[in-house]
């Protein structure tokens, strides 16, 4: 954040005034003093931990970040000198104030506002520990500090400790994720303080806040509604099918007024449970918009499960709130990764930390909302203060991942008990995790905000769920051929791509795998639902991704075995409409051949399955049915369910208050294998904006719209291709190796999206879906 000049010798009367930022060629009566900059973030720390009445140590924590700078080595600096530690010393102060207890998650803080949020003690991973920054014998020492600071900032001798109510089970949760709350105040108040400052100097607009209210958006959202229904009441009825249809959207009329009624009820944790078809999307908005208006809450995040929905669910609100939906709908994801840019100080990289999360309607991913609260980086802590105060949609929650299901629980209580927020569990297979289910440190008070939920699976039944044993590949051609409709899912790309080359003889075969850019996947979709809808020949085979709220609707689907969600899902795509009577709409489950055998997580999922349908075969879809099914996963994963020992590392630093940061950051991993985006010149459109990128110094716009031209693969894939000198880096000398390009389209199909027959691409990602 510092503005070089040229050198001067300084000399340090007693009552000098200190600078935080400096400007290029500009006299120092135009820098941003230290008072101003200490009191301003301050202040703006404090108004950011209201919600969670922590404003008085935020806003001294605010105050102390930058102390450091009140010496006349940091002078020195910003007049061209060498680096200096100007964090530490306010972490010192702070537990020298206010003890090791609030002082020290102070500390934490402001010793980690440009660094991050490091370990406690032990082993220092990349950074010191906070022990280490503290003790002189460990690193250069800290400049001492002007006696003029204390003239400008007054301390009380003692703070209050926020009104926390601790995680009765697990120690010292609640007080780390408390300090990462309190960092996120810091760094947000930290950067927008900054930016706003330069802004000024350069005569350059504050492009900040003036969002749509959410009573304003409620407005257009409920007009939304009410068109909506006005059009499809009006629709014909004169088939049975057409009757059908009619019958469903009144259904879901009756599911949407009755989850709207819910909202009066306290804060908490909530439950939709409606089966796929039954409008849980907007049903789900219309009880957060309503929520929050009753309880004065700030804001909607609706957490998505995958990236390849994001962007088709923030096209949907954007529509149902009108003219204000541009300027309401923030959607957020995690394909674009800052820490790879090589120039730290760059204004883009300003730009992109400044993603905090302050619109009324936040779209996200759930790796980007659940790895942030477990972040240690100032980039990814920034948005956490503003996730207080919301209501929290988890949509499809039945897919948060089995190995951090513990610590993302113990999260989710954390942000209903201390935080002002309600969370809403959103899916047709609602996980067993209550109390109630029996599961051990379960979710108490759950409310179920859908109209009998087992009286509306019997209502909503669209199809017959049969397990047919093991098909082979032959057989599986065979139910290609007799079925000119037909969707087949299976649980990796090579055993779809194998399926399509040997049924390319067939009319209307179509391949759909995340090989394919969006855009491709867009317009082969567009084709898809026209076949359908025209009565034509349609056979597509498909990875899991389909399952993920693409819009299609066959009369008979087949799934690969997988777990009872999944064939949940797939019974999704089956008969959504409702059109055909249920015996008439068939999901048939099989067993692949041996060579497409599942992998061991699927595996279990799977074993977990078939024990489930020996009981409930008649109904496997049935409310009891998807409980019996996630209580036999839960039974077999046990210790696994925190696979990386996340809430012991909390518990076991409870006493000291030494909370490994950094290495609760780097071992929660959502998804382990790392993916790397790689940009496919796919049309005209993404060639262009390519070659925008090639010579940007800002990402802009840029970024949003490449999504559509991007396929996510292993790095290890992406070494191959750069190695074999099949991709490019783009513009690396401002971005680092951020980018890459494929070269040409030889490696890209127009049926089948990317194709590398290199054996060691082919085993990196042979079981990504």
């Amino acid at each position: 954040m510092k503005r070089k000049g040229k050198y001067l010798k300084m000399n340090n009367p007693p009552n000098k005034t200190y600078y935080a930022h400096s400007l290029e060629n500009q006299p120092e009566n135009c820098w941003q003093t230290m008072r101003s900059h200490a009191q301003n973030v301050g202040e703006t720390a404090a108004l950011f931990a209201a919600v969670f009445a922590a404003q008085e140590i935020a806003r001294y924590t605010g105050q102390l970040h930058d102390l450091g700078k009140y010496t006349p080595e940091f002078d020195r600096r910003l007049h061209g000198g060498k680096s200096v530690d100007h964090a530490t010393a306010g972490a010192k102060i702070a537990i020298e104030r206010w003890g090791d207890k609030l002082g020290k998650l102070a500390a934490f803080c402001i010793a980690g506002h440009h660094a991050g949020l490091t370990n406690g003690n032990g082993e220092g991973d990349n950074h010191r520990t906070l022990s280490q920054r503290l003790d002189l014998q460990f690193g250069v020492d800290i400049p001492k500090l002007d006696a003029v600071w204390q003239q400008e900032i007054t301390l009380p001798e003692t703070l209050p400790f926020p009104p926390l109510k601790p995680a009765p089970d697990c120690k010292g949760f609640s007080q780390a994720f408390f300090t990462r709350m309190l960092y996120s105040c810091l760094v947000d108040a930290d950067f927008l303080n900054t930016e706003r400052f330069y802004a000024e100097a350069e005569n350059k607009p504050v492009l900040r806040g003036d969002y749509p209210d959410l009573n304003r958006l409620q407005q257009h959202f409920n007009r939304f509604i009410q068109a909506f229904r006005q059009r499809t009441a009006a629709a014909p009825q004169e088939s049975e099918a057409e009757k059908r249809h009619a019958a469903l959207n009144r259904l879901r009329n009756e599911i949407y007024d009755y989850a709207v009624a819910q909202a009066v009820q306290v804060p908490g944790l909530f439950s939709l449970t409606v089966p796929t078809g039954g409008g849980k999307t907007f049903s789900s908005m219309g009880f957060a918009l309503q929520h929050a208006k009753h309880h004065a809450m700030r804001r909607v995040i609706y957490v998505i499960p995958f990236t390849s929905i994001i962007e088709q669910n923030a096209a949907e609100f954007r529509k149902a709130f009108g003219e204000l939906g541009e300027d309401a709908v923030l959607e957020h994801h995690s394909s674009f990764d800052d820490s790879r840019l090589q120039d730290k100080n760059s204004k883009d990289k300003l730009r992109l930390a400044a993603e905090n999360w302050d619109m009324p309607i936040v779209v996200t991913t759930a790796v980007q909302f659940f790895e942030s609260l477990f972040a240690d980086r100032s980039s990814r802590c920034r948005k956490l203060h503003n996730i207080a105060g919301s209501v929290i949609i988890l949509d499809e929650a039945q897919m948060l991942p089995l190995n951090l299901l513990l610590p993302i629980m113990q999260a989710i209580k954390e942000l209903t008990r201390n935080y002002h927020c309600s969370v809403v569990m959103c899916t047709a297979t609602q996980p067993a995790i209550h109390a109630a289910h029996g599961f051990y440190r379960g979710f108490d008070n759950v409310r179920e905000i859908a109209p009998n939920p087992t009286a509306l699976f019997a209502q909503l039944k669209r199809t017959t769920v049969q397990h047919i044993g093991t098909q082979s590949d032959s057989d599986l051609q065979d139910k290609l051929s007799e079925n000119p409709q037909i969707l087949i899912i299976v649980n990796n790309r090579r055993h779809a791509r194998s399926l399509y080359e040997q049924a390319t003889a067939y009319d209307g075969v179509f391949l759909l795998t995340t090989l394919l850019c969006a855009e491709h996947r867009s317009q082969i979709l567009k084709e898809i639902r026209c076949r359908l809808q025209n009565g034509d020949p349609c056979r597509v085979i498909a990875t899991s991704l389909i399952e993920a709220g693409v819009d299609v609707d066959f009369p008979l689907v087949m799934r690969a075995e997988a777990g009872l969600d999944s064939v949940a899902q797939a019974a999704g795509r089956c008969n959504r409409e409702g059109k055909m009577p249920s015996e008439n709409s068939f999901v048939w489950v099989f067993k692949p051949e041996e060579q497409w055998k599942a992998p061991a997580e699927l595996g279990l999922l799977a074993a977990a399955m078939r024990a489930v349908e020996r009981y409930y075969a008649d109904d496997l879809l049935s409310v009891d049915a998807i409980t019996a099914y996630f209580k036999e996963v839960y039974a077999q994963k046990g210790k696994d369910l925190d696979h990386k020992q996340i809430l012991a590392k909390h518990h076991n630093a409870a006493h000291s208050l030494d909370f490994p940061f950094q290495t609760i950051a780097q071992q929660f991993q959502m998804i382990e294998n790392t993916m790397r985006p790689l940009l496919v010149p796919f049309n005209t459109e993404a060639e262009k904006l390519i070659e925008s990128l090639r010579y940007a110094d800002q990402i802009g716009g840029l970024l949003h719209e490449l999504q559509r031209y991007t396929v996510q693969i292993p790095e290890k894939a992406l070494n191959t291709l750069f190695q074999a000198g099949r991709i490019e880096p783009i513009n690396e000398q401002t971005f680092g190796r951020q980018f890459y390009s494929l070269i040409g389209l030889g490696l890209y199909d127009k049926v089948a999206g990317l194709s590398w027959e290199n054996a060691v691409f082919l085993q990196a990602e042979e079981l990504v879906c």
